[in-house]
């Protein structure tokens, strides 16, 4: 299992990458505003749309079924 982001760890990830959070979301097929949310800690990533966003970000680790 590999170390997970924090929000701001991510931001810096996505701007590393020379990509802007639009850009990433995109790529991503992730809605906009609620990758904006994740990032800022209003959506804590626990069902949905939130969820496959924070994944994505590396905030969460992707759940492996055993």
């Amino acid at each position: 299992m590999h170390a997970t982001r924090t929000a701001a760890q991510a931001k810096e990830w996505i701007e590393s990458q020379g990509k802007s959070v639009k850009e990433f979301a995109s790529e991503n097929d992730l809605d906009l505003h609620t990758t904006y949310q994740v990032l800022a800690g209003v959506k804590k990533g626990r069902r949905g749309a939130a969820h496959k966003a924070a994944v994505a970000l590396g905030i969460k680790a992707a759940e492996v079924a055993q």
